[in-house]
């Protein structure tokens, strides 16, 4: 699929948060807003993001919350930190979905499945997966994005098996690429 110039207001992005908006921490889990650091250009990404998609959805994985380290009102505050430095900066964020579960559960929705993108749709019907981008910087972003039928784009270095649809070291390139 060839997206670029065509991206316009009924257009969707979904993100991955660890590696993608803010810094992953290894082996650990962000528990609240003093380890909570954004990525360099990320403020500026979210204004050109604003300018461009009808929607901007955050979907993150945080199994700390199943594992006991942390509460989902930890994730929440962590969150609304998120949201209003973004705000801030002129950008936006619509919705943000968080699956608390651990790998282990049965039936969890987790990424790589692609439940959070249907809550997603369910709560906002104009998303249409095929005029959706998914970022991410892991192999389960970029399955959830294939999963639910997206254009996928990896961010950083780290190494998948599901093959992306384009790859930038950056929020901040990829979103340049769109001005």
């Amino acid at each position: 699929m060839d997206w670029r110039g065509k991206i316009d207001k009924s257009w969707t992005l979904f993100l991955d948060r660890d590696g993608v908006i803010n810094v992953r921490l290894i082996d650990d889990y962000v528990k609240n807003i003093n380890e909570f650091e954004f990525l360099p250009g990320v403020l500026e990404a979210f204004r050109i993001f604003t300018e461009k998609f009808g929607r901007i959805i955050i979907v993150t994985n945080q199994q700390g919350v199943g594992k006991g380290l942390m509460t989902l009102q930890d994730v929440d505050a962590v969150h609304q930190f998120m949201t209003k430095e973004i705000e801030n900066q002129k950008g936006r964020i619509d919705a943000i979905y968080v699956c608390p579960q651990l790998k282990s559960d049965p039936d969890n929705f987790r990424k790589p499945s692609p439940r959070m993108a249907y809550m997603a749709q369910h709560d906002f019907p104009e998303i249409d997966f095929e005029k959706s981008i998914m970022i991410g910087d892991s192999n389960s972003d970029i399955e959830f994005g294939k999963n639910a039928g997206m254009y996928t784009v990896l961010v950083g270095d780290e190494p998948v098996k599901c093959k992306p649809d384009s790859k930038f070291e950056s929020l901040l390139r990829f979103a340049n690429i769109l001005k």
